[in-house]
């Protein structure tokens, strides 16, 4: 590739480049000019993103970082080849998305975490702009900044589908999730949790019947990645049986879903290897009208049972979403309860926009700008401070320059408490020492 003028000036004597290989990387000059090249791979003109996330890729490829899936490890939990004692932490990134991503690869470099996924959801990437090719740059820009190296999970999280009526999606939903998924494939999104358990009917009297809608459309999306992924590649697939923040799940919800859909599975296509669950959590907590979390009860039997019914099919485990505000003490629950996998995003959100040192002249544009241009979204009867907390997760597209452009002293405080929480999640969910 002929990469733009302003490309090379950046990795002049940090990357060699001959014949459109990376040939030398000096991997003592990988900092300030790194930076300039992952911010480049974002805001850069349309050649200069271009090149930019090549150059990334590639040097990913020369010092030993690259997009991985963690199929072969679930189905390796699976048959019961590997130990049940651990839970993997699937980030979500949103905001402040390098910084973030380089407090993860720090801590996980620190800490010899082999075990853990970045992901972004399909409504985040649009209200964070972060399209997949950018998002896969970035995370990978910062696990080669930090000095990580491995197989890199990078995932699609809740790629779900709008109902239109019970067991109906949304006109032209299935090709929407079909295009980002698409997309996501080629950007090194090697794992995809599909989402369908919106459509879940639970009119009908059997949990066959309730769950039918789900399981018709998870196959869907299912053959067509099986269609696109590259060759030599398993992206490992996700189902999901409860709407989080629903009814907590059942053992026989689970078993009517996955029997469906082994039954519906062309002869020799791989399936699923993990199912998303609902154990009484919601997304981003639930918050009061003084702004403060209510306290939540999670049901880990449900965890446990479900994950026990996993391995049954074949499955790694069960999986819990909307976690990341909850009591701390509830962590070493996760891995007791066998759980798999855990989602967390809005206890590092909150971490970013509470930290003292978050400039709070933009915090206050921030909330404006939702008040501007988000009052349609507002509950009736919620708060400045309920209304704020549940909607700020939307202004990280908008304002993604800004935050980008924090003074370096600020973000370099707002990564060190990051690392903590990070650290606590690291060893609370036993993933420490499992570079390996």
């Amino acid at each position: 590739m002929m990469l733009p003028i302003t490309i090379q000036r950046i990795i002049k004597e940090m990357v060699e480049v001959r014949e459109e290989k990376v040939m030398a990387v000096v991997e003592n000059n990988l900092k300030e000019k790194w930076d300039e090249l992952v911010k480049t791979a974002v805001f850069g003109s349309e050649e200069e993103q271009e090149g930019a996330r090549w150059v990334i890729r590639e040097v990913g490829r020369f010092v030993g970082v690259k997009p991985g899936s963690i199929n072969k490890l679930y189905l390796a939990r699976g048959r019961g080849d590997v130990p049940v004692n651990f839970t993997v932490p699937a980030i979500n990134v949103r905001g402040m998305a390098y910084d973030t991503a380089r407090a993860i690869f720090k801590t996980a470099k620190k800490n010899k975490v082999g075990l853990l996924i970045v992901e972004i959801a399909r409504s985040e990437i649009g209200y964070t702009d972060q399209p997949p090719e950018e998002y896969a740059a970035v995370m990978l820009g910062a696990a080669i900044r930090e000095g990580w190296r491995g197989s890199l999970p990078i995932q699609g999280d809740h790629f779900q589908a709008k109902a239109a009526a019970p067991g109906q999606p949304k006109e032209g939903e299935l090709e929407a999730i079909k295009k980002i998924t698409k997309e996501a494939i080629a950007a090194g999104f090697y794992n995809i949790d599909i989402d369908m358990s919106t459509l879940v009917d639970l009119s009908k009297a059997s949990e066959t019947e309730q769950q039918k809608p789900n399981i018709k459309y998870s196959l869907e999306i299912m053959q067509f990645v099986r269609e696109i992924e590259p060759e030599g590649i398993t992206v490992s697939l996700g189902g999901e049986i409860g709407h989080i923040g629903g009814k907590n799940s059942t053992v026989a919800e689970f078993e009517a879903y996955i029997k469906g859909v082994k039954a519906g599975l062309k002869p020799g296509r791989a399936g699923l290897s993990k199912i998303s669950v609902a154990t009484g959590t919601h997304h981003g907590g639930v918050v009061l009208a003084d702004g403060s979390l209510a306290q939540v009860d999670v049901d880990f039997k449900v965890l446990a049972d479900i994950s026990k019914a996993c391995r049954e099919f074949g499955l790694a485990g069960s999986v819990q979403h909307g976690a990341s505000t909850l009591p701390e003490k509830y962590f070493k629950e996760f891995v007791r309860s066998e759980a798999v996998e855990v989602h967390l995003a809005t206890e590092f959100q909150n971490i970013i926009l509470d930290h003292p040192r978050f400039p709070k002249e933009l915090l206050e544009q921030m909330y404006q700008w939702l008040d501007e241009e988000k009052s349609g979204e507002r509950k009736a009867g919620e708060t400045d401070e309920q209304f704020h907390y549940n909607l700020r997760k939307k202004v990280w597209g908008k304002f993604k320059r800004e935050c980008w452009e924090i003074a370096e002293e600020a973000r370099l405080e707002i990564r060190e408490a990051l690392e903590k929480k990070f650290e606590f999640l690291f060893k609370e969910l036993n993933v420490v020492n499992t570079y390996e």
